[in-house]
This record gives structure tokens, C-alpha cells and sequence, in this order.
């Protein structure tokens, strides 16, 4: 019996990509989950003690604000925190979501959107990764940090899973590198 896997990155840091690695290493795996829920603040913790039991694997929301509630009532379990740098992540979360607002950006954030609203994510984004690291820093074999945008995979993966590396590629899920955006990221 392998742990339970919480994937405590922020949405738009690769976590469709390890949902997809997860599930191709044979995890059960869910999220997100409660993203339209209006009451989420409320109901976060009912909806992930209830949905622990049946599943392997945590990708995207609301796992990563859990991640201490999590820990504590799983021992054992693994966790990985996926990143970006603060640039190209609040590029992406704009470029994905602009202004359309959920009720479960705006429990995580204050604000519902992240268009306009940069510096408050971007600032929540950072404080979330720093307690993380913070959290774990007496434990590095319960915490995997990836970047599976700089092209981390499978070897990284595996090695803290204690899996063996699958013959297919890393998956890449929502990757937009269009000509557009090297071009955004080439301008002075």
C-alpha cells in the first residue's frame, strides 16, 4: 500500500500534468474539487475528509490550503509542492482565468479573479510556497518540490514515490508556449 500523494502546489503550476504523471503511475486521482461551491470555506473540510478515503491522489484546489490539516491527519502521506516562477505563473493564471471569478479564488485569494488583482496573488502565491517549505523543512522525505514547467518528471517523481519510471513521456498538460508568449517574454 502506497500513501496518500497531496499535490499542494497552486493551480497553474503543472497540477493537471501530475494528476495525469499520477494516474499513468496507477493512483486514484481527484481534483479539483469544490471550485463553484459558494459556501467553499465552510464545506472545504467535510468535501476532502470525505473524498480522502476514495481516492490516491490531490491535484489542484483545495489541497494546497489543507496541507497541514492534511498532514496531520495522514500520517506518512507525501506530499509535492509544484512551482513556477512568480512571473510566468500570474502570466498564466491571468492568460487561463482573466476575470472570471469562482467562489474558491476568492476564498484563497480575497479576490475572485486574478486580472487586476496581481499583486495580491501573486504576494498569496509566495507567502503559500514559503510555508510549505517552511512546514517541511525538517522532513525533505515527506515534501518533493517540482517544476514541472522548467521540465521536471518522471525521474524526479518517481524517486520520491518510490515508483519505477513508466516507457511513455511526462505528460504536459494546458501548455500555451505559442509563439505570442515567447514573444511576450522576449519584449523589454
Amino acid at each position: 500500500m502506497h500513501p496518500k500523494v497531496f499535490c499542494i502546489g497552486f493551480h497553474k503550476t503543472g497540477t493537471m500534468s501530475l494528476g495525469r504523471a499520477l494516474h499513468a503511475l496507477g493512483y486514484r486521482v481527484t481534483g479539483p474539487n469544490g471550485t463553484e461551491d459558494p459556501h467553499i470555506a465552510a464545506n472545504v473540510h467535510a468535501m476532502a475528509f470525505d473524498l480522502v478515503p476514495r481516492f490516491d491522489a490531490f491535484r489542484d484546489n483545495p489541497w494546497p490550503i489543507l496541507y497541514r490539516e492534511l498532514d496531520d491527519r495522514y500520517p506518512g502521506s507525501k506530499f509535492v509542492l509544484s512551482v513556477r516562477s512568480s512571473e510566468s505563473w500570474i502570466t498564466s493564471q491571468i492568460r487561463h482565468f482573466g476575470t472570471a471569478e469562482t467562489p474558491m479564488r476568492r476564498w484563497i485569494y480575497g479576490a475572485g479573479c486574478p486580472k487586476g488583482n496581481e499583486e495580491i496573488y501573486v504576494r498569496r502565491y509566495e507567502a503559500h510556497n514559503a510555508a510549505v517549505l517552511a512546514y517541511f523543512e525538517q522532513r525533505p522525505n515527506d515534501l518533493l518540490v517540482m517544476d514541472i514547467t522548467a521540465g521536471e518528471g518522471w525521474a524526479k517523481l518517481c524517486a520520491f514515490l518510490d515508483r519505477r519510471v513508466p516507457a511513455i513521456p511526462f505528460p504536459h498538460a494546458n501548455r500555451a508556449d505559442t509563439r505570442e508568449q515567447r514573444a511576450l517574454r522576449a519584449a523589454p
